[in-house]
Protein backbone atom coordinates (compact mmCIF):
# COMPACT_ATOMS: atom_id res chain seq x y z
CA UNK A 1 0.00 0.00 0.00
CA UNK A 2 1.41 3.11 -0.95
CA UNK A 3 1.60 6.11 1.34
CA UNK A 4 -0.36 9.26 0.40
CA UNK A 5 1.09 12.29 -0.95
CA UNK A 6 2.07 15.33 1.67
CA UNK A 7 0.22 18.16 0.67
CA UNK A 8 2.90 21.32 -0.37
CA UNK A 9 2.63 24.15 2.63
CA UNK A 10 1.09 26.40 0.43
CA UNK A 11 3.40 30.34 1.04
CA UNK A 12 0.99 32.51 2.72
CA UNK A 13 -1.00 34.46 -0.42
CA UNK A 14 -3.92 36.73 0.21
CA UNK A 15 -6.91 36.55 -1.81
CA UNK A 16 -9.64 38.67 -2.14
CA UNK A 17 -12.98 38.26 -0.24
CA UNK A 18 -16.29 38.50 -1.26
CA UNK A 19 -19.76 38.41 0.39
CA UNK A 20 -22.78 35.89 -0.33
CA UNK A 21 -24.12 38.43 -3.24
CA UNK A 22 -20.81 38.88 -5.11
CA UNK A 23 -19.12 41.67 -3.95
CA UNK A 24 -15.40 41.93 -3.27
CA UNK A 25 -15.49 43.12 0.68
CA UNK A 26 -11.87 42.67 1.59
CA UNK A 27 -8.55 40.25 1.28
CA UNK A 28 -7.36 37.59 3.44
CA UNK A 29 -4.86 34.35 3.98
CA UNK A 30 -5.17 31.92 1.52
CA UNK A 31 -5.21 29.52 4.06
CA UNK A 32 -7.63 31.36 6.47
CA UNK A 33 -10.56 31.43 3.83
CA UNK A 34 -10.37 27.67 3.12
CA UNK A 35 -10.61 27.17 7.15
CA UNK A 36 -13.31 29.53 7.52
CA UNK A 37 -15.42 28.75 4.85
CA UNK A 38 -14.98 32.52 3.47
CA UNK A 39 -16.69 33.28 -0.08
CA UNK A 40 -13.57 34.21 -2.69
CA UNK A 41 -13.67 34.10 -6.38
CA UNK A 42 -12.12 32.05 -8.81
CA UNK A 43 -11.60 31.98 -12.66
CA UNK A 44 -10.70 29.39 -14.68
CA UNK A 45 -10.76 29.11 -19.04
CA UNK A 46 -11.97 25.82 -20.74
CA UNK A 47 -9.47 25.80 -23.87
CA UNK A 48 -11.18 24.09 -26.69
CA UNK A 49 -9.43 23.83 -29.86
CA UNK A 50 -10.01 26.15 -32.70
CA UNK A 51 -12.61 24.09 -34.76
CA UNK A 52 -14.79 24.04 -31.06
CA UNK A 53 -14.38 20.05 -31.32
CA UNK A 54 -12.23 18.98 -28.05
CA UNK A 55 -11.43 20.58 -24.91
CA UNK A 56 -8.51 20.15 -23.07
CA UNK A 57 -8.58 18.05 -19.84
CA UNK A 58 -6.00 17.79 -17.00
CA UNK A 59 -5.50 16.38 -13.62
CA UNK A 60 -3.84 18.47 -10.81
CA UNK A 61 -1.10 17.67 -8.79
CA UNK A 62 -1.13 15.77 -5.54
CA UNK A 63 -0.02 18.22 -3.68
CA UNK A 64 -2.58 21.20 -4.61
CA UNK A 65 -3.90 22.71 -1.39
CA UNK A 66 -7.52 21.62 -2.67
CA UNK A 67 -8.94 19.12 -5.06
CA UNK A 68 -5.58 17.48 -5.19
CA UNK A 69 -5.37 15.01 -7.75
CA UNK A 70 -8.36 15.50 -9.31
CA UNK A 71 -9.14 15.81 -12.94
CA UNK A 72 -10.67 19.40 -14.21
CA UNK A 73 -11.38 20.69 -17.31
CA UNK A 74 -10.30 24.82 -16.43
CA UNK A 75 -7.02 26.24 -15.80
CA UNK A 76 -7.79 28.86 -13.41
CA UNK A 77 -7.24 29.68 -9.89
CA UNK A 78 -8.34 32.34 -7.10
CA UNK A 79 -8.77 36.26 -7.52
CA UNK A 80 -6.25 38.33 -5.67
CA UNK A 81 -7.32 41.41 -3.97
CA UNK A 82 -7.70 44.33 -6.59
CA UNK A 83 -8.13 41.63 -9.70
CA UNK A 84 -11.18 41.64 -11.85
CA UNK A 85 -11.80 37.70 -12.87
CA UNK A 86 -11.15 38.50 -16.65
CA UNK A 87 -7.50 39.00 -15.79
CA UNK A 88 -7.44 35.88 -13.28
CA UNK A 89 -8.46 33.92 -16.13
CA UNK A 90 -5.70 35.51 -17.95
CA UNK A 91 -3.15 34.91 -15.74
CA UNK A 92 -4.13 31.73 -14.55
CA UNK A 93 -4.27 30.20 -18.49
CA UNK A 94 -0.26 31.54 -18.71
CA UNK A 95 1.17 30.10 -15.40
CA UNK A 96 -0.73 26.98 -15.60
CA UNK A 97 -1.08 25.94 -19.22
CA UNK A 98 1.90 28.49 -21.15
CA UNK A 99 -1.08 30.12 -22.89
CA UNK A 100 -0.40 33.85 -23.30
CA UNK A 101 -3.46 36.38 -24.80
CA UNK A 102 -3.09 39.91 -25.07
CA UNK A 103 -5.70 40.62 -21.93
CA UNK A 104 -9.29 39.32 -21.74
CA UNK A 105 -10.83 40.42 -25.05
CA UNK A 106 -9.43 36.86 -26.26
CA UNK A 107 -11.97 35.32 -23.78
CA UNK A 108 -15.44 34.65 -24.26
CA UNK A 109 -17.49 35.00 -20.83
CA UNK A 110 -18.49 31.16 -20.82
CA UNK A 111 -20.51 30.73 -17.16
CA UNK A 112 -20.64 31.78 -13.83
CA UNK A 113 -22.58 30.42 -10.60
CA UNK A 114 -21.51 30.40 -6.76
CA UNK A 115 -21.04 27.25 -5.50
CA UNK A 116 -21.34 27.07 -1.44
CA UNK A 117 -19.99 23.08 -1.46
CA UNK A 118 -17.96 21.18 0.61
CA UNK A 119 -13.81 20.16 0.90
CA UNK A 120 -12.70 18.13 3.64
CA UNK A 121 -15.49 18.17 6.20
CA UNK A 122 -15.29 22.27 5.88
CA UNK A 123 -17.26 24.93 3.78
CA UNK A 124 -15.79 26.03 0.79
CA UNK A 125 -17.68 29.14 -0.59
CA UNK A 126 -16.72 30.37 -4.02
CA UNK A 127 -18.33 32.60 -6.97
CA UNK A 128 -16.94 30.81 -9.93
CA UNK A 129 -16.07 32.56 -13.44
CA UNK A 130 -15.96 30.32 -16.42
CA UNK A 131 -13.88 31.59 -19.77
CA UNK A 132 -14.03 29.91 -23.44
CA UNK A 133 -10.35 30.11 -25.57
CA UNK A 134 -10.31 28.51 -29.13
CA UNK A 135 -6.57 27.75 -29.41
CA UNK A 136 -4.62 24.99 -31.23
CA UNK A 137 -0.81 26.39 -29.77
CA UNK A 138 1.30 24.36 -27.88
CA UNK A 139 0.28 23.44 -23.68
CA UNK A 140 3.12 23.79 -21.44
CA UNK A 141 2.40 22.88 -17.99
CA UNK A 142 3.49 24.11 -14.58
CA UNK A 143 4.73 21.34 -12.82
CA UNK A 144 3.54 22.51 -9.49
CA UNK A 145 -0.19 22.17 -10.46
CA UNK A 146 -0.76 20.14 -13.46
CA UNK A 147 0.09 16.13 -13.27
CA UNK A 148 -0.85 15.70 -16.79
CA UNK A 149 -2.94 17.07 -19.70
CA UNK A 150 -5.26 15.52 -22.97
CA UNK A 151 -7.77 16.84 -25.79
CA UNK A 152 -10.87 15.02 -25.29
CA UNK A 153 -14.64 15.63 -27.24
CA UNK A 154 -17.68 16.96 -24.50
CA UNK A 155 -18.69 13.63 -25.20
CA UNK A 156 -15.49 11.44 -23.54
CA UNK A 157 -15.49 14.32 -20.94
CA UNK A 158 -19.41 13.53 -19.85
CA UNK A 159 -18.91 9.98 -19.67
CA UNK A 160 -16.38 9.70 -17.02
CA UNK A 161 -17.97 12.48 -15.12
CA UNK A 162 -20.37 9.91 -13.32
CA UNK A 163 -17.02 7.47 -12.13
CA UNK A 164 -16.62 7.43 -9.17
CA UNK A 165 -12.54 6.50 -10.19
CA UNK A 166 -12.29 9.30 -11.84
CA UNK A 167 -12.76 12.08 -9.19
CA UNK A 168 -13.19 15.85 -10.42
CA UNK A 169 -13.46 18.84 -9.31
CA UNK A 170 -16.64 19.61 -7.24
CA UNK A 171 -16.53 23.56 -8.27
CA UNK A 172 -16.23 22.87 -11.95
CA UNK A 173 -19.07 20.13 -11.61
CA UNK A 174 -21.73 22.57 -10.84
CA UNK A 175 -20.61 24.13 -14.54
CA UNK A 176 -20.01 21.83 -16.80
CA UNK A 177 -23.33 21.61 -18.21
CA UNK A 178 -22.92 25.35 -19.03
CA UNK A 179 -19.48 24.66 -20.63
CA UNK A 180 -19.79 21.48 -22.75
CA UNK A 181 -21.92 20.90 -25.81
Amino acid sequence: MSAQPERVQQKSETIAVYDAAGQVVGAADRAAVYRDGMWHASAGVLVRSGDGARIYVHRRTDTKMVFAGMHDCLAGGVVDPGEAPEETAVRELAEELGITVTGAAALRPAAKAAWDGEWLGKPMRCHLFAYELRYDGPIHHQQEEIADGWWWTDAELRAHLPDPDWPFVPDTRVLVDDLLT
